[in-house]
């Protein structure tokens, strides 16, 4: 009786993890998307819409046709919720794009020189505050290494204050410059000079 019990059981058991799956797997790629989006991917987050469409349809299509199984419902959500996460999670790690940190801090030379030596691209400007002169310090990096600047500049000026903006499109040509460094049309944020570049929106 058992068994038979189990045998009857087990269809539903093994549809709802695959709803579960499904929904881990489209929703997962959503939140990549929209990040894609949001950063001017276009071709990419069109290839993951695709993906996420065919996933998402095949959900969808399961539960709906099986309305006399509540607990399908149940795996519809658990899976939106975990794919939530796990999308999250999985677009952090990729860290797509590139980053602008501005640094600011009354010692400017050291930390310029810091990040010169730890081969960061950077550009100095002169401020003024309330409690006195300060420089800005604009360094443009990728995603991954946002969190590695900013342990950098703490451990030379505890009292840094920073904030860190996503780049999306920028348009600059560096007249004279070494060909490694030398962009034109480029997904990164030049900073060879405040006033050499400009914003623009794909």
């Amino acid at each position: 009786m058992k068994i038979l019990v189990w045998s009857m059981n087990m269809p539903v058991f093994v549809t709802f993890w695959l709803i579960v799956l499904a929904r881990i797997t489209d929703v997962s790629l959503d939140t990549i998307r929209t990040v894609s989006i949001i950063q001017g991917r276009r071709a990419f987050a069109a290839v993951l819409g695709f993906f996420e469409a065919v996933v998402y349809i095949c959900a969808v299509a399961k539960v709906l046709l099986n309305m006399n199984q509540p607990v399908y419902a149940l795996a519809y959500g658990l899976g939106f919720a975990m794919g939530t996460y796990l999308g999250i999670v999985i677009e952090q790690r990729l860290a797509f794009g590139r980053q602008l940190v501005i640094l600011l801090t009354p010692k400017g030379r050291e930390l310029a020189a810091a990040l010169r030596a730890a081969d960061y691209f950077l550009t100095e400007v002169k401020g003024h505050a309330q409690d006195g002169d300060l420089t800005i310090l604009c360094v443009e990096i990728p995603r991954r290494e946002a969190q590695k600047v900013i342990r950098l500049a703490c451990a030379v000026d505890e009292r840094c204050v920073f904030s860190v903006h996503d780049i999306r499109l920028a348009d600059f040509v560096e007249r004279g410059a070494p060909k490694d460094i030398q962009r034109k049309r480029s997904w990164l944020f030049p900073l060879a000079a405040l006033g050499a570049f400009k914003r623009g929106i794909s």
